[in-house]
Order: structure tokens, then C-alpha cells, then sequence
């Protein structure tokens, strides 16, 4: 770590944003006054309002300020990645471009930083005005994610982070397709410390998160860093097949040794859709690890740049 005037690399991903761009930006300014050597990367995920536009014009009037622009939407979490990939500081900070994740507490980033620690996290502090369902979900996905991963997925973990250039060396090193950061993070070891913060109210537009895209996330997300789903399947699977050989035994037994037997269409229908369902389930969490393997092995870019600045 550089002992005198570091250089500070702050990435942002950006999806359709413009609401948010220009006041980010002077907030941003505000906060890191106090280091001068820097630079603001804006990652444009493939946005399809004005914001690459919004950034072109702050980047035109700032020399700090550069910008990646995809081809298309990749995903926030291979926009970090391209910042990452692009960064020259001597640290990365990422954070989100709606204004809940606060431009005030990059000093204390910074400090705790400079302190020694590697890796500086935040956490999300609950917070009573979460509507009900985004609150139910995220406790679900957390906790799921703490049962099924080997790695420690903290509850209210956030991607506003800051990682020392030793950190961003080695994730510049990934080629994985399927990037979940909070779980890499943490896979990846070194010296950590949490951050509580309280997310401020969304500037301008609406969430990306919608209930399908977070599904997906959390789906990535476990299947990423655990194969516990396939155990567990198994198990599940080994439990279906004594049972039915059980039972199995016991109506050949009915069969053979009385003669008032009872058709029994209702348990029967019963038990074979039962055993499909759970069938589909397995399957499905089974096609979930072969898609993966599937694309990764062929090799394609996290993204595609359709312009850059520098």
C-alpha cells in the first residue's frame, strides 16, 4: 500500500441511471476532496436512457472521471468486474449509482484502509421502511445462501466495498462466468472489516431488482460457491427410494397374503406426484450445475466494450 498520496479508483455500474449521474458525481467530489490522486470509473451496463451521454459530459469537464460503455446489458456483477479489470488505483471502491449506497462514508473506507485490513465491507443495517417483501426475500436468500455455501455469505452484505490493489490483482485474474462477488470476496480471503450503514432513499428512478432477477441472483449465487444442493438432492433422493421400497414390500405382502385388497387411487396419485415433483426439482438443480458448466467451458468474455475513454 502506498504510504503517501494513494491513488483512490471509484467504480460505479450503471444501468440506465441518468437520474442519478450528475448528482452522484458532486456528492463523489465532495467526499474524496481530501485525495486528490484519483479517479471515477463509470461502467454504462448497456443502458438505454441518456446516462452514457450524462457521463460523456462530466467526463469531457473532468480528467479523473473515465468510462467503460458495454455493447449490451452483461449484468452488474460483470460491470464490477470491468471496473475492476480497468482500475489503476492503489484501491477499488465499487458502489452503486442510485445514491443508497453514501458517498460520505469513502473516508471511512479509506481510514480503516490505511489501518492494514485488505478488504473494507459494508453492511446494510435493517431498516423499518423496507417494503415487506424485498425484507422477507433478502432474509431468505441470506439465509439459504448461509446453509448451502461453504463460503460465509454475511446477512445485509453489500457490493459498496473497498479492495486493495494486492485483492484486485487477483480477481483481474478470474475468467469465471458466473461472478458473485459477495461470496468471492470472502472466498478470497484476507484481512477483513465490516462497516454498518444505513442505505439512503433511491435518488432518481426505479430498481433494477425486480422479483425474477432476484431469483436468479440468489440462484447464482448458491449454486456458485456450494455443491450442498446436489447433496442434499441425493439424500432426499436415497430417502424417496427406501420408502417406496417399503412400501413396495408391504403391498406385495397386502397382495399376497389377503384378499381384500383396496385399489388405493387416491394415495397412489398422490405418491406419484409426490415423487415426480421432487423429481423435477432434482433435475432442474442438476440442469442448473451443467448450465454452468456448459457455458463456462465455452470460454466467451464476461463482456463486450462498445467504448471507453482511455
Amino acid at each position: 500500500m502506498t504510504q503517501q498520496q494513494p491513488k483512490i479508483s471509484i467504480i460505479i455500474p450503471c444501468h440506465n441511471e441518468e437520474g442519478n449521474i450528475e448528482f452522484l458525481y458532486s456528492k463523489l467530489k465532495q467526499s474524496i476532496i481530501a485525495f486528490p490522486s484519483h479517479e471515477i470509473i463509470f461502467v454504462d451496463d448497456g443502458s438505454t436512457d441518456k446516462t452514457i451521454l450524462k457521463i460523456r459530459l462530466i467526463a469531457s469537464k473532468d480528467a479523473f472521471v473515465k468510462y467503460i460503455s458495454f455493447s449490451t446489458n452483461f449484468g452488474h456483477q460483470n460491470a464490477l468486474k470491468a471496473g475492476l479489470d480497468y482500475s489503476s488505483g492503489d484501491c477499488a471502491i465499487s458502489m452503486d449509482a442510485d445514491m443508497q449506497h453514501p458517498p460520505e462514508l469513502i473516508p471511512l473506507l479509506i481510514e480503516k484502509w490505511k489501518e492494514g485490513f485488505e478488504v473494507v465491507y459494508t453492511i446494510r443495517k435493517e431498516e423499518e421502511n423496507i417494503p415487506f417483501f424485498k425484507k422477507v426475500t433478502s432474509t431468505l436468500f441470506y439465509k439459504l445462501a448461509g446453509k448451502f455455501s461453504e463460503t460465509k455469505i454475511y446477512p445485509g452484505a453489500a457490493d459498496f466495498r473497498l479492495l486493495d490493489k494486492k485483492v484486485v490483482d487477483e480477481i483481474k485474474k478470474l475468467k469465471e462466468n458466473f461472478l458473485f462477488f459477495r461470496g468471492l470476496v470472502n472466498w478470497m480471503g484476507f484481512s477483513q472489516f465490516p462497516i454498518e450503514f444505513k442505505a439512503e432513499v433511491r435518488y432518481s428512478g426505479k430498481t433494477k431488482y425486480s422479483f425474477k432477477r432476484m431469483f436468479k441472483f440468489a440462484l447464482s449465487g448458491i449454486t456458485s460457491f456450494s455443491t450442498k444442493p446436489l447433496q442434499i438432492s441425493t439424500i432426499i433422493g436415497s430417502i424417496i427410494a427406501l420408502c417406496a421400497f417399503i412400501y413396495g414390500i408391504y403391498a406385495i405382502s397386502i397382495a399376497l397374503f389377503t384378499y381384500n385388497v383396496v385399489p388405493g387411487w387416491t394415495s397412489m396419485l398422490a405418491s406419484v406426484l409426490f415423487i415426480g415433483g421432487l423429481q423435477l426439482i432434482m433435475i432442474g438443480i442438476l440442469g442448473e450445475y451443467i448450465g454452468k458448466l456448459f457455458i463456462e467451458n465455452k470460454r466467451r468474455p464476461n463482456y463486450i466494450i462498445r467504448e471507453k475513454n482511455f
